[in-house]
């Protein structure tokens, strides 16, 4: 009866991927917690519920959940303002808090069943890039006094102007102990990756405290044991924080969805597996529902989690929930020992983990990629963190769509057709194609650009290129009538060619305008990844070279 549910075969590789991915998620879960301003238990228990019933319902088997940074940012701005609404951290603004993330989870199951996810692809990169890299920086900014064994300002500004304070009070003893974790969480993978290098730097260095009996700022006495239930206030909410409930529980939702999505693609890339995007963000908005339940902090699916547990040898959706079941052991049995962890060593171990959160690839192209691309990046990164989060990714979609719209205008008036793909399987072959795709139809495929490839355009560019046949050994992207590519087209098309080469196929490009040739050579697609004698002007050079390169082709 249970072969019907669950394959055997499987369960060593689900244990060995289940427990090493509730390794990694132990540390990460009670330095969120922290970050979030409800402590180090609130993130445990958001690990262990998102962690158990994402990977139960979700629709990635071998996905990690758990907190994540940019979910622990946004609560942690929620909290803030839940405080700033009721005067302090009391029942009523726990109730505000929980009832937000109800509903942020709620939302998430909701477009589970209407297939919202269809549409979250759509966001455009510099948006995405702007939101990640400005909650990387709150990350780092907010953790910096605790680094230096100091209270931290609960905003990003505050931080940067009580810089000064940092020289007049800080612990060195706390400032020591961070500095060796951030050394250890970077020098041990050098030795061992077998071991998560976070988790080595949280012991050996609490450890090294609690010995030495310096006097640091410490997380202090963690619940053990089943949490209670925090349902009770949910009915007694002040109608004044509805606004401030929906408007974070919304993008609580979006959030860990996208959040939950891009990781979920990186599962499919590393386990050549498809998962139903459906039934993940279900998955997900229950896990959330659930953390909310217990006090826990929401969370998604954790990339470095998930890419741990299949590398360890998870397989199915027991290895998540696995994940999960080992964190509630370790709050069960672990709870006390967990109460002298040094705050800086929290810190020491989330710094880092903020910088990888910044999309240095992004930033690294400003100066590259179109100047309305790099703008509302920007713009994103600096309202997100300086300023509101809500407002920023709002404010980066409307304006990145706007731009779009001119561009798009004034392409058209120029008599160039937008927004549409298509290749041999789509539409008639040009004449000047027809010769060469006749003798080699089962060796060659062609595509045919058209218009400007842009943020919305790129998901389904990427799907198209997908279904070309492995037995294929060369593709050719047609790209006359491509006068512009964006930021979100560029990195579709880097990741396109990236896995068409890997599974051998060869790309080539003709026909290369002014704006996307100079695109691609300065972040260098070419030469580094399409060498040049693979770029050719015209479709009969192309050809040219594929006769003698498919005459050694078997």
């Amino acid at each position: 009866m249970l072969a019907k549910f669950y394959n055997a075969r499987y369960f060593k590789g689900d244990l060995t991927g289940g427990l090493t991915a509730g390794v990694v998620a132990l540390p990460l879960a009670l330095a969120f917690g922290v970050q979030s301003g409800l402590g180090a238990i609130a993130g445990l228990y958001g690990a262990i519920a998102v962690g158990i019933f994402a990977a139960i319902f979700g629709g990635t088997p071998t996905q990690a959940s758990g907190p994540t940074g940019p979910m622990t940012v946004v609560s942690a701005a929620l909290v803030v303002s839940a405080i700033e609404l009721t005067g302090t951290l009391n029942e009523s603004a726990m109730a505000i808090i929980v009832a937000t993330f109800l509903l942020g989870g709620l939302l998430q199951m909701l477009f589970g069943f209407i297939n919202i996810a269809g549409y979250i692809k759509y966001f455009p990169y510099p948006v995405v890039s702007g939101f990640m890299s400005g909650v990387g920086l709150i990350i780092v900014l907010l953790q910096i006094f605790p680094l230096f064994g100091l209270a931290s300002s609960k905003s990003t500004w505050a931080v940067i102007t009580d810089i000064p304070r940092l020289f007049q009070e800080f612990n060195i003893y706390a400032l020591a102990l961070g500095a060796l974790t951030i050394l250890i969480y970077f020098v041990f993978p050098k030795i061992t990756k077998a071991i998560p290098s976070a988790l080595v730097a949280l012991i050996v260095v609490s450890i090294a405290s609690y010995f030495l009996q310096w006097d640091v700022p410490i997380i202090g006495d963690i619940p053990s044991g089943i949490p209670a239930l925090q349902v009770s206030g949910l009915l007694t909410i002040d109608s004044a924080a509805y606004p401030l409930i929906i408007e974070y529980a919304a993008v609580l939702a979006v959030l860990g969805s996208i959040d939950s999505l891009l990781t979920s693609v990186i599962a499919d890339n590393m386990t050549k597996t498809k998962h139903n995007s459906n039934r993940e963000l279900i998955g997900q908005g229950i896990g959330n529902m659930v953390a909310a339940i217990f006090g826990g902090i929401p969370g998604a699916g954790a990339t470095k989690g998930t890419v741990v547990n299949i590398n360890a040898g998870g397989s199915t959706r027991l290895s998540g929930t696995l994940h999960g079941l080992f964190l509630l052991a370790v709050l069960l049995g672990l709870g006390s020992l967990a109460a002298h962890i040094p705050l800086a060593v929290l810190a020491g171990i989330l710094i880092p983990i903020g910088f990888k959160i910044v999309d240095f690839k992004g930033l690294k192209h400003l100066r590259i990629i179109p100047k309305a691309d790099g703008a509302v990046l920007i713009l994103v990164l600096l309202m997100t963190t300086f300023g509101s989060l809500i407002q920023a990714v709002g404010f980066g979609v409307v304006l990145a769509s706007l731009l779009f719209m001119k561009r798009s205008s004034d392409l058209a008036e120029k008599g160039l057709e937008v927004g549409t793909l298509a290749g041999v399987d789509g539409e008639p072959l040009w004449s000047d194609e027809k010769e060469l795709y006749e003798t080699y139809k089962d060796k060659i495929y062609i595509k045919h650009l058209y218009g400007p490839l842009f943020f919305g355009f790129t998901a389904h560019f990427q799907d198209q290129i997908k279904a070309v046949s492995k037995d294929l050994k060369g593709l050719v992207i047609r790209m006359d009538r491509v006068p512009h590519i964006d930021q979100s087209g560029l990195y579709a098309l880097e990741t396109a060619i990236t896995d068409l080469q890997k599974s051998g196929v060869i790309v080539i490009l003709t026909g290369l305008t002014e704006q996307p040739k100079d695109t691609l050579e300065a972040i260098d697609i070419i030469p580094d990844l399409i060498p040049r004698e693979r770029v050719f002007d015209t479709i009969d050079d192309a050809f040219k070279y594929l006769k003698i390169y498919l005459k050694d082709v078997k």
